[in-house]
């Protein structure tokens, strides 16, 4: 058995909808060399978040980012959450580094913004269904199956959208919010979106002239406790 480890998590929501309710649970660790490499696999999996991050060097903007199942070289909601919290903790930063590559970072008066490029995403089989109303009650997949994001328009004039998105290929039976496919869909559709996932999660798309897609949301904090 490992040496047993002491540091703090912030548990975050991200991607809050407008009404408060939503946003996908984030589990970060500021002080990430606190918990070895070969350990963070583990810890990811027993917190059960959809991902969890682990913060190599604040300054730098250094992170990694697990799932219960695999690590990932980016994602959307952790990449906007920590840089939500580097910011509220005293050391904001202007890019995060995970594996992928250099996530510029801003923010607004209500959210957080990251830029990223769909090529750093990992495979997400899309599927466009006829309405709203299919998504809502489309089923969910068993888990280990290859994962599967359905969506349609609410809106097709105003860019909104309704999707869901079963991650059971990376041990997550539902994502509730996914910006990692929401690059993704920006970059396909190549237009501005408000994407309506999950239980009531919001994230804002906007695709740029460089071949990245921004995306943004509201983060709040749930909780910070010992680890």
């Amino acid at each position: 058995m490992g040496a047993r480890i002491m540091t703090e998590l912030h548990v975050l929501r991200v991607f809050v909808g407008p009404d408060g309710g939503g946003g996908n649970p984030l589990g970060v660790f500021l002080d990430g060399s606190a918990v070895p490499a070969d350990r963070r696999a583990g810890v990811a999996t027993e917190l059960g978040f959809s991902e969890t991050v682990f913060v190599d060097d604040r300054a730098l903007g250094a992170i990694r980012i697990f799932t219960p199942a695999a690590e990932l070289p980016f994602a959307g909601h952790p990449t906007v959450g920590t840089a939500w919290l580097l910011r509220e903790t005293g050391t904001p930063v202007d890019v995060l580094r995970p594996p992928a590559g250099e996530v510029g970072v801003r923010h607004d008066a209500e959210r957080t913004w990251i830029r990223a490029r769909a090529e750093w995403v990992h495979g997400i089989r899309i599927e466009q269904l006829a309405s709203a109303t299919d998504v809502e009650v489309h089923p969910s997949q068993p888990m280990g199956t290859p994962g599967l994001y359905v969506w349609a328009w609410e809106d097709e004039a105003a860019g909104r959208l309704r999707s869901r998105y079963f991650a059971t290929d990376y041990g997550i039976l539902e994502d509730e919010a996914t910006g990692a496919a929401a690059v993704v869909m920006g970059d396909r559709l190549g237009r501005p979106l408000t994407i309506r996932q999950g239980v009531g999660s919001e994230i804002l798309v906007r695709p740029r002239t460089d071949g990245m897609v921004e995306i943004g949301g509201r983060v709040e904090l749930i909780e910070r406790r010992e680890f």
